[in-house]
């Protein structure tokens, strides 16, 4: 199974389009993709949805 930091690699446009429409109130810098950075991606929008990295990760993985 893919890690959490591989499929936001791999399906990042199709994954900033989702949490926009579902997360209105995020910024375009807490949707920054940075390459080697998705660990630090991953921190910002757990803090900014106020999801666990579990929920997180269920939320990803019904969109991948």
């Amino acid at each position: 199974m893919d890690s959490l930091e591989n499929k936001i690699r791999g399906n990042w446009n199709l994954l900033r389009g989702k949490f926009q429409q579902k997360y209105g109130h995020l910024t375009h810098d807490d949707l920054k993709y940075e390459k080697g950075k998705e660990v630090e991606l991953i921190g910002r929008l757990q803090k900014r949805t106020g999801m666990s990295q579990n929920e997180l990760k269920n939320y990803v993985n019904t969109f991948v």
